[in-house]
Order: C-alpha cells, then structure tokens, then sequence
C-alpha cells in the first residue's frame, strides 16, 4: 500500500503485482482502495515513476462525482449465499452454451475477484465472480457466455466478437451495462453470517 497526493488529498492506493501486465495499469474500482498493477519484477523506483504516470489518471478519474443507483445496500445478501446463486446459474448456462458451441471446460468456479467478471484459463477452466448474480441475469449471462466463447477463440480479436455476437446479438447492451453499473457490484459488503 502506497499514499499518495492527488488533488491535494492524500489518497491510499494498493500495489498489486501480476505477470498480465507488462508495463503498469491503473484501476479504479469505486468503493474500493485504487489500485496499481505492476509487472512482478517491478522494482520501488519503477513503481513510484508508474505512480507518477498514471496520477493525472487518477485524478480525472476521483474527479468525477459518483451515484449509486441499484439500491444494493438495501441487500442482506451474503456471500455464501450469493457464492452459492451465482454457481447454480452460472453452471446452468455455462453448460448449456458450452453444448451449443460443441466444446468443454475442464472446471468451474466461483470466486470473489475485485476486478473481473470472469475469465477462462489455457486449459479451459472457467472462473466467475459471484457478485454477477447482483446484476440483471442478461449481464450474468452475457459474461458466461463471453467466457465459453474463449474456448474457441482464445484472445480478443475480431473472430472472437464476431462468435460473441452470432451467440448473443444484444451483448453490447449488456457490456455497456457492466461498464455502468460494475463499480456498484465490486463494492457491494454482504452483511456477516450470524454466529450459531
């Protein structure tokens, strides 16, 4: 965790390490501490020039005043529960897409990520984050199914869109959707278990 200044304010920003990154990123996810990604050999210098870099970024980006619209604090849902949701729909529709496309996935599992809806591993295992089931189920839907479209075509190229779309002709609504509104579902705290 570094502390930096931006806008005069001292803002709090997580470092994570990944080897997704080459360079460094910047993210924000509202509700939750910005974080920077970093490449794992990432040295402090490099780090403190990245934070440089990206602090105009982070400004317009805290800059903008931000709305919460979907009433989720109004929820008690927890997260076993929603762990729990989000897997039996999420296997249902991951199978039946996964049947429609004539290709298989080696695992399925649910998790709480701070950044990603979903991914799908080289070896076609599938991993969803369970805070989908707080979205509107075409959003949910549009996720798994952009997941199992990776077992075909493995990268973001224009192929990969074109199946994407030949399967779910309204994704981009659902995309925009997520754009919108995902910072809400990251930062939704699920009430604790009550104690036995």
């Amino acid at each position: 965790m570094r502390v930096i200044t931006v806008s005069g304010e001292p803002v709090e920003v997580r470092i994570r390490r990944s080897n997704r990154v080459r360079g460094s990123r910047m993210v924000v996810h509202y509700g939750s501490t910005p974080e920077l990604v970093v490449r794992p050999r990432a040295t402090q210098a490099d780090i403190d020039a990245a934070l440089e870099h990206h602090r105009p970024w982070l400004e317009r980006q805290l800059a903008v005043p931000v709305v919460a619209r979907l009433g989720l604090d109004r929820l008690r849902l927890t997260e076993e529960q929603g762990r729990r949701e989000a897997h039996a729909r999420i296997s249902l529709l991951a199978q039946s897409e996964a049947a429609a496309l004539g290709v298989t996935y080696t695992r399925l599992t649910v998790r709480g990520q701070r950044g990603r809806w979903g991914s799908c591993s080289s070896s076609g295992a599938l991993s969803f984050n369970w805070r989908l089931v707080l979205a509107p189920h075409d959003v949910l839907d549009y996720v798994v199914v952009h997941e199992v479209c990776h077992l075909l075509e493995h990268n973001h190229g224009a192929a990969f869109w074109r199946l994407v779309e030949q399967r779910r002709p309204e994704f981009r609504e659902s995309k925009r959707w997520l754009d919108e509104h995902g910072w809400e579902l990251l930062a939704y705290r699920p009430p604790l278990p009550l104690a036995a």
